[in-house]
């Protein structure tokens, strides 16, 4: 049973209950990164902007041409998607954390204080 205390400071006065609700309906916390639409293209983007995942996959494609291949397709592809993996699986858990933590906070019951 524990509250929630919110001190409002934006200095307006509402002249009834239902006028402020309605204008704060959808008002709550919200601390997670992705949904679920958005989990793989917005995961991918961050991850590719770190210079040695670039570095690997260009290696990937790279390996991909007949001409200048070294190791097999497969083999050089292996450090990319493990490394990838365990990111995905390591942003997927913190992001569930926070979705479960803001879920707990904004069911909570809460108190205001108006002058």
């Amino acid at each position: 049973n524990k509250w929630r205390i919110v001190f409002p400071s934006n200095g307006r006065q509402w002249n009834n209950w239902k006028q402020a609700s309605m204008f704060y309906s959808a008002n709550r916390i919200q601390t997670t990164k992705y949904t679920w639409f958005t989990f793989l293209p917005q995961f991918l983007f961050e991850q590719f902007h770190r210079l040695g995942n670039l570095y690997f996959f260009f290696l990937v494609v790279l390996n991909w041409f007949p001409q200048v291949e070294v190791f097999h397709r497969e083999i050089t592809m292996l450090p990319l998607i493990v490394v990838l993996l365990a990111s995905m699986i390591k942003d997927a858990i913190e992001d569930y954390r926070k979705y479960q933590f803001d879920k707990t906070i904004n069911l909570s019951k809460t108190r205001v204080y108006d002058k």
